[in-house]
């Protein structure tokens, strides 16, 4: 079961029972924090005792003495402390979270010798803790030991000790903010799909309005008419009618062109006439991870107030075998008057999203468009789940991309596009097919996506491996990774924000 924090920061704490939580590095000979939380000087002993170097994340529990100001204490390694980055504080913060179980309060000292944590280094902290609480349990009827008679959460009462706690309490709203959206993204992926269809997740977008942001939602009707008969294809195998949510947040200057993010959103995906084989089928919930991440983006930029002015649109479907779903061999016209035969039915997202970029691109002129998608099983194939696939017709868009992977450990690939994999989808009946064959998949679809941005400087990223079924880690213990918020905010506030 997933455990709650209410996290406040202090420059000193009194301790009064309950566990303390102190940090260790290798070059270091006593924990920080240890004078206050560890008067018997026990460290020493238990750590000769269970071999405890301070490697990086390990961990040692002390049942402390009588007469100690605490119950328990918590050493966890940090390895050589002047090489810890954001992202080191917070997998400190993750493993720190996974290891607080039955206890109504802890005090975290997060300070080393020598190296004395600001701010942001306790806000990351106090991030990757709540990162690290998720878990889905909305449909287990069984209650934990942590929860009351009524299913009700009891929070943990955590205090994180700082010399800069003021700074990082500032610090701590943004992050908030971060990990709200990384969990209503994460939420959005894990649900069942027979509870999450178009209208529903439509109706969860619709939600934000409530931190400000301005949100459309067309239906099938205006879809045909504005022609986006690539997208309505897909979905026209299904009971369920699609939709395209417009999500603006206006926190920049009023004549600044937006920034842009597109997601596919096919809340299930059978394959349609194509059908996918039946095993593993059940992970096709999670083919609308790209539409998760940019809601949950746009969720994390209002709710900390953004000075950007950014577009997240995204486009619902749901690809079933229907008497009347396409078929193979149809041809369908996109927004942009572009024709497209289908050769696979199950190489639906990028249907669902040439008319959502065309759209974007053509209401909103903005001043770059990032479509996310999990788009390929070829992506999986040529990096596993430990980077996204990034495609790009932008240097400079890449390279920030790349450059808030890296802070963000929201790792990116860059791979190519050319006119030699672009001729790979030319049909001899239409403009286009919408798959170049089984080689190159991941490229081939990267570059029927870049045929409906024009000059606008785009990149397209591939989340297939990374937003659900990804490698599990300190932060992120959930089928669903809540993949790509992170990583996107990092870009716009370092890149973009007035």
């Amino acid at each position: 079961m997933s455990v709650k924090f209410e996290i406040s920061f202090a420059k000193t704490v009194r301790l009064n029972g309950g566990l303390a939580i102190q940090l260790k590095d290798t070059d270091s000979e006593s924990p920080a924090g240890a004078a206050s939380a560890d008067p018997a000087n026990v460290f020493a002993k238990a750590a000769r005792i269970a071999r405890f170097t301070a490697k990086g994340l390990a961990s040692l529990d002390i049942v402390a003495p009588e007469g100690a100001p605490v119950d328990r204490i918590i050493v966890i390694g940090t390895g050589r402390a002047k090489e810890l980055n954001a992202h080191s504080w917070l997998k400190l913060g993750g493993a720190a979270a996974g290891r607080i179980r039955n206890v109504e309060k802890a005090a975290i000292f997060i300070d080393l010798p020598g190296v004395q944590a600001g701010g942001k280094a306790a806000a990351d902290f106090a991030l990757g803790m709540l990162l690290r609480a998720y878990s889905f349990d909305t449909y287990k009827t069984k209650k934990g030991d942590d929860e009351d008679k009524n299913g009700a959460q009891k929070p943990v009462k955590v205090t994180i000790v700082t010399p800069d706690a003021a700074a990082a309490k500032k610090l701590f709203a943004a992050s908030e903010a971060i990990a709200d959206g990384v969990i209503l993204a994460r939420d959005l992926v894990n649900e069942p799909p027979n509870v999450l269809g178009p209208v529903e997740f439509a109706a969860k977008a619709k939600a934000l309005e409530k931190l400000g942001v301005e949100v459309e939602i067309l239906t099938e009707r205006e879809m045909r008419r504005l022609g986006m008969g690539a997208l309505l294809g897909v979905a026209q195998g299904s009971v369920r009618p699609p939709r395209l949510v417009i999500m603006q947040w206006k926190g920049g200057k009023v004549k600044e062109k937006p920034v842009a993010f597109i997601g596919k959103g096919v809340v299930f995906d059978t394959g349609g006439i194509s059908i996918k084989p039946a095993a593993g089928m059940e992970d096709m919930k999670g083919d609308m991870g790209g539409a998760a991440a940019v809601t949950g983006l746009m969720h994390t930029l209002a709710a900390r107030g953004a000075k950007v002015n950014a577009v997240g649109v995204i486009g619902l479907v749901e690809n079933m075998p229907d008497g009347n779903a396409q078929r193979p061999g149809d041809i369908v016209t996109s927004m942009s008057g572009q024709t497209i035969e289908i050769i696979n039915t199950d190489a639906e997202g990028r249907l669902v999203l040439c008319d959502a970029l065309w759209y974007t691109n053509d209401r909103f002129k903005p001043q770059f468009m990032i479509n996310l998608a999990t788009l390929t099983g070829a992506i999986l194939v040529a990096l596993g789940n430990l980077q996204a696939g990034l495609f790009s017709n932008d240097d400079q868009l890449a390279n920030q991309l790349t450059a808030a992977g890296l802070v963000t450990n929201e790792r990116l690939w860059r791979m190519p596009l050319g006119k030699d994999y672009d001729k790979m989808i030319d049909s001899k009946f239409a403009d286009m097919k919408n798959t170049g064959g089984r080689y190159a998949g991941s490229i081939t679809a990267a570059q029927f996506l870049k045929r409906f941005v024009q000059e606008t400087p785009w990149a397209h990223l591939d989340i297939a491996g990374t937003a659900m079924g990804s490698t599990l880690d300190e932060i992120n213990q959930s089928w669903g990774s809540g993949y790509g918020v992170r990583l996107l905010d990092e870009l716009v506030r370092e890149n973009y924000e007035s």
